[in-house]
């Protein structure tokens, strides 16, 4: 029995690949594909900063594919690691980023830009006819892990062979994949031009999903289109921010489109200012909306119609917000606490533990790359690569950016989105900034030259 038994443990060992690497990029491998393409099950692939012109498919493995944010949360990285799929082998396969290999969970990609990508052109299997989709992420009869990434300006609108084209940022079939935490704008499609769930499952939380635009047809969804079921799995859209996506149909919506889809349960999200209304289209389907605030309401437990009072930044609530301790009251729903104040909610959730709607609300709540809310949403592209160290600081910490600055003006803002301290006429490649008074907390740095937004980075002063 003993040969046998040591040939077990062989055999286990090799399925769950317990010596598991990280595999990195371009360090070990010269693209993200062939360090995927040599990779085993529970192996990273960690890429540096730069961009990357590349169309990848995760083809079955279960890997996480990182940016360097996977070090220390640092949103720096998401900004500055670029999946570029704007140059594919070949035009109909024009995805950036591909699952449709039966990965599940355990294939996570994380703390990215991914951008330039026009979709591919596949057979729909449902019988509906060949479409152009998934403009930035394609996922296909999979569970993938997407999570704190910046998805932003793909497009899947091109009509030419194809009945239709949708999903300019994510689109979803005939899963079960998880969403968690990250940027989705500026996306277009002729339907879902955000996120498109046709026939599948899904759990998107704490995503903020703006400027997403087209909705020509299918009742538009342009920020959610959600199309049928997958049995009875669940489609959970939780403590997410939806605001100003548009739709060019009259009889459609710019927010989120339900069409003959069970079990979709709408829940502690901040869904304003989408065009048309209204912000949640229901067609032969009934969502269960509840502790949601909708512009012009909804009929739901704990629901309301009430401007969220966002900060400058990042649709931050601000301290006055109503949906501050507004969400779901039960505990699983709950906002991390401080560990230094646990009757009060971690940063960035604000007030008591009870769930904040929005983005910021609940369990998974976590940072973006910070960008500008609603007045000037400017988003911030490494072009001039800014670091800061130390970060967190307590007395100095220097801000150095990769080319030349020219009388740029430096703000700091506080996380409520009130400015704290300014300096203007900076020149050079570093600048000193001293505390200055300010108290122990999470703060941002804005810097601006001739009008453009550089950088906005997050700081923290510590004692």
């Amino acid at each position: 029995m003993k040969p046998v038994t040591f040939s077990l443990l062989v055999a286990v060992a090799f399925a769950f690949n317990v010596q598991a690497t990280i595999l990195t990029v371009p360090g070990s491998f010269s693209t993200i594909q062939a360090a995927i393409n040599a990779s085993l099950h529970g192996d990273t692939i960690a890429v540096s900063p730069g961009t990357w012109h590349e169309n990848i498919n995760f083809r079955g493995k279960k890997v996480m594919v990182t940016s360097l944010y996977y070090l220390n949360s640092d949103t720096s990285y998401i900004l500055s690691t670029i999946i570029n799929g704007s140059t594919p082998v070949h035009p109909d396969t024009a995805s950036c980023v591909i699952f449709n290999s039966g990965e599940d969970s355990t294939a996570i990609l994380q703390g990215f830009t991914i951008t330039g990508g026009h979709g591919t052109k596949w057979l729909d299997i449902h019988g509906a006819g060949i479409y152009r989709e998934g403009g930035g992420i394609l996922i296909e009869l999979c569970s993938p892990t997407i999570r704190h990434n910046l998805i932003t300006h793909n497009f899947a609108t091109d009509v030419t062979g194809v009945t239709s084209a949708g999903g300019g940022g994510i689109r979803i079939g005939d899963g079960n994949p998880g969403i968690y935490g990250n940027l989705i704008s500026y996306n277009q499609g002729r339907y879902g031009a955000g996120i498109v769930l046709n026939y599948t499952g899904c759990k998107i939380r704490n995503n903020i999903i703006i400027y997403n635009t087209g909705g020509q047809e299918y009742y538009g969804g342009s920020a959610i289109w959600i199309y049928n079921d997958l049995t009875t799995t669940p489609k959970i859209i939780e403590n997410n921010t939806i605001e100003e996506n548009y739709s060019a149909l009259a009889a459609g919506t710019g927010g989120i489109s339900a069409w003959s889809a069970g079990n979709v349960f709408i829940r502690n999200n901040i869904i304003r200012a989408n065009h048309p209304a209204p912000q949640i289209k229901a067609v032969s389907c009934a969502p269960q909306v509840t502790y949601c605030d909708v512009e012009g309401g909804y009929t739901g437990a704990g629901n309301m119609d009430q401007d969220p009072v966002f900060t400058y930044l990042s649709y931050f609530l601000s301290n006055t917000s109503p949906c501050i301790d507004a969400g779901n009251p039960a505990t699983i729903y709950n906002d991390l606490t401080d560990p230094g104040n646990p009757w009060h909610a971690l940063f960035p959730s604000k007030g008591l533990p009870r769930n904040d709607m929005g983005a910021y609300g609940g369990p998974n709540a976590s940072l973006f790359p910070a960008f500008e809310t609603i007045t000037a949403v400017s988003e911030t592209y490494p072009e001039n690569r800014v670091s800061l160290f130390p970060n967190p600081f307590s007395v100095e910490t220097t801000l150095k950016t990769e080319t030349l600055i020219q009388n740029a003006t430096l703000t700091i803002f506080d996380a409520s989105g009130q400015e704290k301290t300014e300096m203007v006429n900076i020149s050079g490649k570093e600048v000193k900034i001293q505390r200055n008074g300010l108290e122990p907390g999470v703060y941002f740095i804005r810097l601006v030259q001739d009008n453009k937004i550089i950088a906005i980075k997050p700081v923290i002063v510590a004692d």
